[in-house]
């Protein structure tokens, strides 16, 4: 406990050590003030007193008591921010009483360490964000974005996207946000594609025609997958700008419902053929033939293909293609095989695209499919089963 003669005697002392003590003791006391209001009045008028104090270290301790507290006398700590650079960031950074009011007109003049200072703050609103953001600060923008609890604008981040996405830090940032807009991410998966395309140790390691396979089946799957996201979240016009760019082909349709995605293909279906997606999923689920041929043929695919994604969802009702990747292998297989036993192995130039994805498919499924499977088997199978044993046939030497 510290009396009034005491405290007073400390204000008034030469060494900035004891006059800090008492701006310090000031602050807390004012905060937890219950008493009289003359009282209140004087702890308010040796806050401001302090203000004034040629020693930076005792304007320091006044604003270490005040700094996270939201009763803080507004007045006091908008001098404190316009005190020397250490108090003003740790004001910047800490203080409740600021609103964004007070930031916006620091942000566009701040030096970098305030706007690292304000880009730390506890709670920061999209509009701070974006503002901070338009300084074009590189680790400020990218420690922004690296905050996945600050909301920032869909056009902001499709901007950044499209600005900073060929910067390996930017899209690992961006790609961890779930706010990111669908036509940021997709282009995001582009640019990785493109920069592990022309990496050298990347193209080292693989043949020119399986890495370029690999990239074009990652990228198919980005598609349906980011498209299934967007279908499940709810309206979203991903689909309509794939569609106006001419991305939806025969090869994505058929990645989409290999893969399981169904919700991004009946989205893509209702896009095409200008049908209720309600109406789309009805005759997916249970549409007779000639229904699914009636909409796929409205979605203008030619027969060929439409006949070969009929049999396709004709499949993907009796089986599991989400999950289970032997259903997965088992469903190409037999497509694969129809096709070439109904064109006694020719298949027509329009079918050739699909044909093709059907065959780049099977391998890596077979692979799918199979792992584990001898695992699981040698677990169940009975002690008294065995591999045949090898017969080994003894080796006759040339005459020398």
């Amino acid at each position: 406990m510290v009396g009034y003669q005491e405290f007073v005697s400390l204000c008034q002392s030469p060494d900035s050590e004891d006059r800090g003590r008492a701006a310090h003791l000031s602050a807390i006391a004012y905060l937890n003030h219950h008493g009289p209001a003359d009282e209140q009045a004087a702890l308010y008028a040796a806050l401001i007193g302090f203000l004034d104090d040629p020693s930076v270290k005792v304007r320091a301790a006044l604003a270490y008591g005040l700094l996270h507290s939201s009763d803080a006398p507004r007045p006091i700590i908008l001098a404190l921010l316009h005190d020397s650079a250490v108090i003003a960031r740790a004001v910047l950074q800490y203080s409740p009483v600021l609103i964004d009011a007070d930031l916006f007109g620091l942000v566009q003049s701040a030096e970098p360490g305030l706007l690292l200072a304000i880009s730390e703050r506890d709670r920061i609103s999209p509009r701070l964000a974006a503002a901070l953001v338009s300084c074009g600060d590189r680790p400020i923008t990218l420690r922004l974005l690296r905050r996945t609890e600050i909301d920032l604008p869909a056009p902001l981040l499709s901007n950044l996207a499209a600005t900073h996405g060929d910067e390996a830090q930017f899209r690992g940032a961006l790609l961890a946000r779930d706010d990111l807009p669908a036509d940021a991410r997709l282009l995001l998966v582009q640019k990785i594609s493109a920069a592990l395309r022309n990496c050298r140790v990347v193209k080292g390691s693989l043949a020119t025609e399986r890495l370029n396979r690999l990239l074009r089946n990652s990228e198919d799957t980005a598609v349906s997958s980011i498209g299934e996201r967007e279908a499940v979240a709810g309206p979203s016009n991903y689909v309509s700008a794939l569609v106006e760019t001419s991305r939806i082909n025969a090869r994505v349709l058929l990645h989409a419902m290999v893969t399981g995605h169904v919700m991004f293909f009946a989205a893509c279906l209702a896009e095409l053929s200008d049908v209720p997606h309600a109406k789309v999923l009805a005759i997916l689920e249970r549409g007779s033939r000639p229904a699914l041929h009636a909409l796929l043929s409205r979605c203008g695919l030619g027969q060929g293909v439409g006949n070969l994604l009929a049999r396709l969802v004709l499949h993907a009702r009796a089986t599991d293609l989400v999950d289970d990747a032997a259903a997965r292998h088992y469903v190409v297989t037999a497509l694969t095989e129809e096709l070439i036993a109904e064109h006694a192995g020719v298949i027509p130039a329009e079918l050739e695209e699909a044909f093709a994805y059907l065959s780049e498919q099977n391998i890596p499924l077979a692979r799918q499919a199979a792992r584990g499977v001898m695992a699981a088997f040698a677990e169940e199978a009975s002690l008294d089963r065995a591999l045949p044993a090898p017969v080994v046939e003894p080796i006759a030497l040339p005459a020398a």
